[in-house]
């Protein structure tokens, strides 16, 4: 297989679905999308993550029909959308709230928009029996929305979304109003329908375990403009800016300065009576310019003894523990009074804790373990 079928964006071939070419759209002073350019691509499953007022919401709704671009242009499938009204796109949207009619039942909510579009009647029941069973929902196809449960309302909700085999399926935070447990059940329910129809989702989440978990590439939004844009590894991995590192999972952030001191090597000053941090980074630095290490908790290793060959080694004291079960998370003060947190898996059960409150240890972490960002 090529990378063209499972990483299309990495095809220069490859058209995108939707294209948003230097689309902006204000609500009075305000830019809620600011000169966006970006490409989805058939088959994905695509994400927008970011904080509440992002502006990834207002995407969705331009996709959708519901806002139309201030300037810039929408394309989807090579047209230009932006005329075209809602219930004219093959496109259909998924509200967080589910709409469901309380009346019907499961079977007539999902042939309701079928209904409406003159199918005829052998094929409706025919497609509503296939939506049933994408969804595992054939033994309740006679129930009312309220006598059946949360997450399965969020699968009648899918399966009435899809009845109409759109092109385009936009997700608005689908899974806000389920508990944790039956949310990460279902993300994976949608990834597997998701594969099977081949339909290209768009989901907004401001949920960055959700968005890492379903997608296959993820778009970080902050005030109106996409950030980075990324499979979930690279993200996590190699975040291009201190937002990203902090929006994505947990992180250290030490600021200070790089010198150069070899190729793609740096020295980083960073705290007063701490050596200078050694740190590989394939982006250039000019010296004395001011930087950012992002470090993953669970890429720093904790000790009671000093590190012998540790590239970064610093000694602190244990202010906090956080155990999670599968893992634990310790936050140690060092003499700057600054707080690095590392993790540790907990592999086995603990009979006794290695670490407790108050115990000295040292920090250490390879010079390839943090990403070194501009300011």
């Amino acid at each position: 297989m090529t990378n063209s079928v499972f990483e299309p964006w990495n095809d220069p071939q490859a058209k995108p679905l939707i294209q948003f070419q230097n689309v902006t759209k204000r609500f009075g002073e305000f830019t809620a999308i600011d000169d966006l350019t970006i490409g989805i691509h058939e088959r994905e499953f695509f994400a927008l993550l970011g904080p509440s007022g992002c502006g990834k919401t207002t995407l969705m709704r331009m996709l959708a029909g519901f806002e139309t671009p201030t300037e810039g242009t929408i394309y989807l499938a090579g047209q230009d959308i932006a005329r075209v009204p809602p219930n004219k796109r093959a496109v259909n949207m998924m509200f967080q709230s589910y709409a469901l009619f309380p009346h019907l039942s499961v079977w007539e909510n999902i042939a309701f928009g079928l209904k409406r579009e003159g199918m005829a009647k052998d094929d409706i029941a025919g497609r509503v029996t296939e939506m049933l069973r994408l969804t595992r929902l054939e033994n309740f196809a006679r129930r009312k929305p309220h006598q059946i449960s949360g997450g399965q309302r969020q699968r009648v909700a899918l399966a009435r979304s899809l009845a109409k085999a759109p092109k385009l399926l936009l997700l608005d935070e689908p899974l806000g109003a389920l508990d944790k447990k039956l949310r990460q059940d279902t993300q994976f329910e949608l990834m597997d329908i998701q594969e099977k129809t081949g339909t290209t989702f768009v989901i907004v989440t401001h949920d960055q375990e959700e968005a890492m978990t379903v997608a296959s590439r993820v778009a970080v939004m902050d005030h109106g403009r996409i950030v980075q844009v990324a499979t979930p590894d690279r993200i996590y991995e190699t975040p291009n800016s201190v937002y990203v590192a902090d929006f994505i999972g947990d992180v250290n952030i030490i600021e200070g300065t790089a010198t150069r001191v070899g190729e793609d090597r740096y020295a980083m000053a960073w705290t007063e009576g701490q050596k200078p941090l050694d740190v590989k980074s394939a982006s250039t630095f000019s010296d004395g310019q001011k930087c950012h290490l992002a470090i993953r908790p669970e890429k720093v290793t904790i000790s009671a003894e000093q590190p012998v060959d540790a590239a970064n080694a610093v000694q602190g004291r244990i202010l906090d523990i956080a155990y999670l079960g599968n893992i634990s998370t310790y936050h140690v003060e060092l003499p700057s009074g600054g707080v690095i947190k590392a993790q540790t898996a907990n592999t086995r059960r603990i009979s006794r804790r290695a670490f407790t409150w108050e115990d000295s240890v040292w920090l250490s972490w390879t010079a390839t373990a943090g990403v070194l960002l501009a300011d």
